[in-house]
């Protein structure tokens, strides 16, 4: 009998804290309902008493409390009072640990990268920490979960306060690290470049086969250009920053201390030898010693193309053609591809060899649709050859007209050059002819053939 009472008071126990703990669950829910409406509306002061209450007492019962959270405490960080601002600062660092500790996925794929770089970009902004710190935070986001690390400032700054940590005499970092790390986040940026130009692919192909964009297919192209643009801001701004560093008095050195220990790593072998040909430092012999243990050790797309290098070097233009052509047929992804043909063609176009150099840069485009920088090589070779493509003063600026176009194109595709394919364009547009000129002429409309190695036509256009 004795029994029986005593689990019966474990029962009743039991159902009230189960009735007790459906209160709470219902009124939290009641409170996220409220919060996330005023949210919404962006009056967060009278979100911020519900949502206290549904982060205290259910912090897992969604993802709205630290998405939502975030917002409403960069609210007050930006318009409280002296003491709202730094509570609300100290308060979003700790939000962001919970976001990953109640939330660390997002539609079934790891966010932690993402959560933690914000943290990261938080305690940057706010100053709430000293480099260190931050770098270290950074760090953590990418080590972690590299993939959902994508926001191209938070990018951009984890290379950036390693860099001014190196820069105010940090000894806990050296100049290889400096250079490995740029390395990292480099490939990082041009995978997330890559995976954008793949969506925007599907989108232009669509276009030019004259078939209208969906308001879906119209609202993502427009997020795909600013996330494009963004890209390239930071990415050059990051080339701008180690370009004081990576010199070649610098590299050579550096790599030829560091060769024997990594001479069986490809991977360092690759990007040291990157860096040497970026930098035109591929003129030392030190590179071929690079190129050469690299072919040895891996043969792949990337040493056959330096292979193909170091024969134009030396002149043996048929020799570089064959390894050229093997880095091709060695890379598998289209658009790795893409970008190594872009790099024959701008050898060639420094070579002078234009006509290879545009046929190289169209198989470029045949791989990447979205490649604009094709399109500003062919254009300048284009502007460059107007003195050797016409019979007439006239039809020579006419092919600033060709070179115009597509300058045009390049910021068409690729809105990362929207500036400085605008730029291109103008310049060349002013330096065709004229209305006045047309109207000399009295040729509107008339089509002028270019018999040089461009072998195109253009229109004049109409007044």
């Amino acid at each position: 009998m004795k029994k029986l009472y005593v689990f019966g008071i474990i029962l009743l126990g039991l159902i009230f804290q189960n009735q007790i703990q459906a209160q709470d669950s219902n009124a939290c829910m009641q409170d996220l309902s409220i919060f996330a409406e005023y949210v919404k509306v962006k009056n967060y002061a009278s979100a911020m008493e519900p949502w206290t209450r549904v982060r205290q007492s259910c912090p897992d019962l969604n993802a709205a409390i630290y998405t939502y959270g975030e917002r409403i405490l960069k609210h007050y960080i930006k318009n409280g009072t002296p003491e709202e601002v730094d509570a609300s600062k100290k308060d979003l660092i700790q939000l962001y640990d919970e976001w990953v500790q109640y939330f660390p996925a997002k539609k079934n794929k790891s966010s932690v990268g993402d959560v933690l770089s914000r943290k990261a970009q938080a305690l940057l902004d706010y100053k709430i920490a000293d480099l260190k710190v931050v770098y270290t935070t950074f760090e953590e986001a990418y080590t972690k979960d590299a993939k959902s690390f994508t926001n191209p400032k938070h990018l951009y700054n984890y290379f950036k306060t390693l860099y001014d940590r190196y820069k105010a005499g940090d000894s806990e970092v050296s100049m290889e690290m400096l250079f490995n790390k740029y390395e990292e986040v480099s490939e990082k940026f041009e995978i997330e470049t890559t995976e954008l130009a793949k969506k925007l692919d599907v989108i232009l192909k669509k276009e030019d086969e004259g078939n209208a964009l969906t308001s879906k297919e119209q609202r993502r192209k427009r997020v795909y250009n600013i996330n494009s643009k963004a890209i390239g801001t930071f990415l050059s701004n990051l080339d701008a920053i180690i370009a004081k560093e990576a010199t070649c008095e610098n590299l050579i050195p550096l790599y030829k201390r560091n060769f024997d220990e990594n001479k069986g790593e490809s991977v360092w072998l690759k990007r040291a030898a990157s860096r040497m040909d970026s930098k035109e430092c591929s003129d030392d012999p030190f590179f071929v010693t690079l190129v050469e243990a690299l072919h040895t050790l891996d043969p792949s797309a990337d040493s056959a193309y330096y292979l193909g290098l170091l024969n134009d070097k030396r002149g043996n233009a048929d020799e570089a053609l064959k390894y050229y052509e093997e880095s091709i047929a060695l890379e598998t992804d289209n658009y790795r591809k893409a970008k190594i043909l872009l790099k024959i063609a701008n050898k060639f176009k420094i070579a002078g060899r234009r006509s290879s150099a545009r046929s190289y840069a169209n198989k470029a485009l045949g791989f990447q649709p979205s490649l604009g920088r094709a399109y500003l090589l062919i254009a300048n070779m284009y502007a460059d050859s107007a003195n050797e493509c016409g019979d007439t003063q006239f039809n020579k600026r006419a092919v600033y007209w060709l070179a115009a176009d597509l300058a045009k194109k390049a910021g068409n595709v690729d809105n990362s050059l929207s500036k400085i394919a605008k730029r291109t364009a103008e310049s060349y547009i002013g330096r065709a002819p004229s209305k006045t000129d047309i109207f000399t002429e009295g040729n509107e409309g008339a089509v002028i053939k270019f018999s040089c190695w461009i072998n195109r036509s253009v229109t004049v256009p109409k007044l």
